[in-house]
């Protein structure tokens, strides 16, 4: 199998819309559909890493701030990409989140454009990165 995705959002059409569009559009990818960020931790707790997160910023319990602060807190997931994936357009979220993550992508998006953004992170974040240029 291919590069794990985990997208951790509270919309389950969202985590859907993701996994069969994701999977569909490339057979490289597997995607681990999370519903909270404890439902999170709790996948990393069981060595369930993944190649990328995607992660929502508006979620109920544990934003996606909260979870971006325990990951990096953490040795082990700290070097987990993390690819805000967002209905939140205020200026402070969008400048903030492409601070600190690798990327901020704002709801609606199309499919093809999600992957291709994913492939770079991935391949930026490749440790034979510098041979694939």
């Amino acid at each position: 199998m291919g590069k794990k995705i985990m997208v951790v959002d509270d919309d389950p059409s969202v985590r859907t819309t993701i996994k069969e569009g994701l999977e569909t559009f490339s057979q490289e990818y597997e995607v681990i559909s999370i519903e909270s960020g404890e439902q999170c931790f709790n996948c990393l707790k069981n060595n369930k890493i993944p190649d990328l997160i995607l992660l929502d910023i508006m979620m109920p319990d544990m934003d996606g701030w909260q979870v971006l602060n325990r990951l990096r807190d953490n040795n082990e997931w700290s070097k987990i990409p993390i690819v805000f994936l967002t209905a939140k357009t205020d200026d402070f979220s969008k400048t903030f989140g492409k601070t600190v993550s690798q990327d901020y992508i704002e709801k609606p998006f199309r499919m093809s454009d999600l992957k291709q953004r994913i492939d770079m992170v991935l391949k930026k974040n490749d440790p034979n990165y510098s041979n694939l240029i």
